[in-house]
């Protein structure tokens, strides 16, 4: 297990005090490990879980070679590109049974989608592209299809014996689809992430508690609530710790003993008169970085026991864009994920001049629609203080104006970070 001290000297132009927002994904990369304990579960209960292999499947998909439409299915070799083709209706295909008659030239067998092509047929005509040709018979006008048309092949979704889906995969409700599609009722996932949360400060108050001069009531840990949950993590919430040794070393010694990793918010800016940051350092291997960003520049990372910690900043923003931007994706990778990349950024059209100085990255809260032509734009909420957490629920993604970037002028193309399926 490397030291703080080992990773930033694998990083280069690592500066705590002016640290850019891309060497915080980086460091956080080499920092985390993934968790190794897995089990199985029911494929109804698999949903946001990480695969912990690969799952081969043990048949193909679909089984034989079927129909993709209703129709009629015969030999599509007796295809002319300048004639009409006349066939005999000589029975009936329906899904979930094999026909088991024969055609031979000059007929057809009416098919429904699903079911088995019959031995010698490659073709279905749709029943609309059809003219009645007597009693049972059918008329295919020239030009309307091609042999092969509208089969769909044995295995052209998975073959048996070939990797469905890889581990590390996070699953979604396409895959527990494919997986139920294979027969699979349970399937191998890494355990739960256990993270443990607390938020720091005497100024901070729980819910039911009666208003005072001075103090705030805690948002911070229902959005980190709701962050974690939408990650499928196990979270242990620790409530609000007062900003007493005693209590943060309870607090932290047990979220250690208990968590897999520490999220805590409040504390960590430079010259608060709280004890948490000093707790972090006497308990763990701890770095007190100020990011070049905006909102959120202070912030801790690294150690206590075998616990990952994360230290967030207090305003209630900064919180949420310093969990998106980089506690989801070392979280993600903690989980045994594959791919934990942030969101991928979208290029939209800004409505708005926005300045801007390089030398630090900003996250500005945007809502983003499209023009009548189709085209995507964006807006920001307004104000942009890190207090307003009203703006993070109007706004539908983060404008992402990156470390080297200067200021935006109407129509300029920016990047934004969308909420949907994140917050």
């Amino acid at each position: 297990m490397k030291t703080l001290d080992q990773i930033a000297a694998r990083l280069q132009g690592y500066d705590p005090q002016a640290l850019p927002a891309a060497a915080v994904n980086e460091f956080l990369a080499r920092l985390v490990e993934p968790v190794e304990d897995t089990e199985d579960v029911a494929i109804a209960d698999a949903l946001g879980r990480v695969l912990a292999q690969d799952v081969i499947s043990p048949l193909s998909v679909p089984p034989h070679d079927n129909s993709a439409m209703d129709g009629y299915a015969f030999d599509g070799a007796q295809l002319s590109p300048d004639a009409a083709l006349t066939l005999q209706v000589v029975g009936t295909a329906l899904a979930g049974r094999a026909w088991q008659g024969q055609v031979g030239p000059g007929q057809c067998v009416k098919i429904m989608t699903g079911a088995i092509m019959p031995a010698g047929l490659d073709t279905v005509v749709p029943q609309e592209f059809t003219r009645r040709a007597g009693e049972q018979a059918i008329e295919i006008p020239a030009g309307v299809l091609r042999q092969g048309d509208n089969r769909r092949h044995a295995g052209e979704d998975l073959m048996a014996g070939q990797p469905a889906l890889r581990q590390g995969e996070r699953l979604g409700p396409a895959s527990c689809g494919l997986l139920a599609s294979l027969g699979l009722p349970r399937v191998p996932v890494f355990r739960r992430l256990r993270v443990a949360y607390f938020s720091t400060g005497d100024e901070i108050l729980s819910l039911g508690e009666a208003p005072r001069e001075g103090a705030v009531y805690d948002s911070n840990r229902y959005t980190v609530r709701g962050l974690l949950d939408r990650l499928g993590c196990e979270v242990i919430d620790m409530g609000v710790v007062r900003d007493e040794p005693a209590l943060l070393e309870q607090a932290f010694r047990r979220a250690a003993s208990d968590a897999d990793a520490i999220i805590t918010s409040g504390g960590v800016s430079v010259g608060e008169a709280d004890f948490t940051k000093a707790m972090m350092k006497q308990l763990g291997d701890v770095a007190f970085w100020r990011i070049a960003m905006r909102p959120g520049r202070p912030m801790a990372v690294g150690r206590i026991g075998n616990s990952v910690l994360f230290g967030l900043p207090g305003n209630p923003v900064a919180v949420m864009v310093t969990f998106l931007a980089f506690v989801r994706p070392a979280l993600l990778q903690m989980m045994g994920c594959r791919d934990t990349a942030p969101p991928p950024l979208l290029r939209a059209r800004s409505q708005e001049a926005m300045r801007k100085k390089p030398g630090r990255t900003e996250y500005q809260r945007g809502i983003v629609s499209t023009t009548p032509d189709g085209r995507l734009q964006v807006r920001t909420t307004g104000n942009q203080g890190s207090g307003v957490l009203s703006s993070m629920v109007q706004a539908n993604g983060l404008i992402v104006l990156h470390h080297a970037q200067g200021s935006v002028a109407v129509g300029d193309e920016v990047d934004v970070m969308m909420f949907e399926g994140v917050v």
